[in-house]
Parts: structure tokens; sequence; C-alpha cells
């Protein structure tokens, strides 16, 4: 199962200021960025910091988003965001200007849905999730923002899911080799518990040992 976002505007204005200058322009709440890609040429551009930072909270990889550019609309994605290594603010936006015709190729995360009955049926089991993201083609449009593995098909402790046992339909192309394991079964090792008294003999017995020594001489 795949799972896709609502369309995304964001509201930009053409960047005069550029180089060092930049800081003063996140001083005063604006975010810097550019645009590039599909049959233009690159331009800088500004838009609002706090606004499009809670955006990014939910934006992946393969959202759409269409920039508005007073009126004028392109459909992007983010390719690159940079952000402050320190503080952790967004500093910088890269938008890749696409063209909903032609296919893109993008890795996309994996997300564990659904309930297995394996750890119910076998004590100390639990789920491994091997891979984390797939590498697919589709066309923008059918880019999903995620894919959903449902687990509730791990039975039994030899079950795993692998690339090839996806079904993401036929307007998506997996790229990643079909073989590779996407989730299996692991298991929890259990400590046990010393028998009570085992492995306390032999030290009184040493103690005795030395007591009979003693009175022999």
């Amino acid at each position: 199962m795949t799972t896709t976002h609502n369309d995304i505007t964001i509201k930009i204005d053409k960047r005069t200021v550029t180089g060092k200058q930049v800081k003063q322009l996140r001083r005063q709440g604006i975010l810097p960025g550019v645009v590039y890609g599909h049959k233009i040429e690159s331009y800088p551009v500004q838009m609002d910091r706090h606004s499009t930072a809670l955006l990014m909270r939910s934006i992946t990889p393969t959202t759409l988003v269409t920039l508005d550019l007073n009126g004028k609309k392109t459909k992007v994605i983010v390719r690159e965001r940079n952000y402050d290594v320190v503080t952790g603010e967004l500093l910088h936006l890269d938008f890749l200007a696409i063209s909903m015709t032609e296919k893109l190729r993008a890795s996309v995360a994996i997300e564990l849905v659904g309930e297995a009955p394996v750890l119910d049926a076998v004590p100390g089991s639990l789920i491994n999730h091997v891979l984390n993201e797939i590498e697919i083609e589709a066309l923008p449009a059918d880019m999903p923002e995620r894919i959903e593995v449902n687990i509730s098909k791990l039975e039994a402790a030899e079950d795993m899911i692998t690339v090839g046992d996806l079904d993401l339909g036929e307007k998506i192309t997996i790229l990643t080799n079909e073989s590779e394991l996407v989730v299996s079964v692991a298991y929890v090792a259990e400590e046990t518990e010393p028998i009570e008294g085992e492995g306390l003999s032999a030290e009184p017995e040493v103690m005795e040992k030395g007591k009979k020594e003693e009175a022999e001489d």
C-alpha cells in the first residue's frame, strides 16, 4: 500500500539578496532558496521562514509542492534542505522543478503497519525491520509519500517479507533488488536463572579441606 500527500503550495518571491547578505534575510524571518530543474534556468527565491519550516515537517522527498510566484505556479519537489548544525534551524531550500509527464526516481520510506501473529505465537520473538526505504520510479503524480508494509502475514518464525513481495501497482516500478529483505522475525535471548545452590558448593569444600590440613599439622 502506498500513501500520498495532498498538494502543498508555498508562496515565494524572487530574491535579489545573495551571498553573505542572505544572513540579513534570515534575521527578518525570510528563508532563502533556489529553483532549478526541468526546462528552466535556476533562480533564487525567498519565502516566509516560520511557515515553511513547519511545512517541512510533513514534506518528504517525493511530496509534490506548488511554488506560487505572484500567480505563476511551478510544480517542484524539495531536493535538498540545509539546517544549522547547532540550532537545527532551517537555512536554505533547493527546489527541483519537474514535468508531470516525465518519470522520477526516488527513495521512499517503508512504514510497517498491522500486527504480526508470530509475536503471540512464538515467545521471545520480535519484528526485525531490515530495509527502511526502497528506490522506485514513477510519474510525479503517482509518487507515494511512503510505502506501507503489512506485517500481519508474519505468522511463523521462518516468515519474512522481501522487496519482491511488495505490490505497488502497475504505475510504480521498483528498482531495488527484489531479493532484499524488508522484514524478518528475530528472537530475544532468554536469560536462564541459576538453580538454587548450584555453584556454591566449591568454596565450602575448599574451606573444609583447609581446616583438616591445619588439624593434621
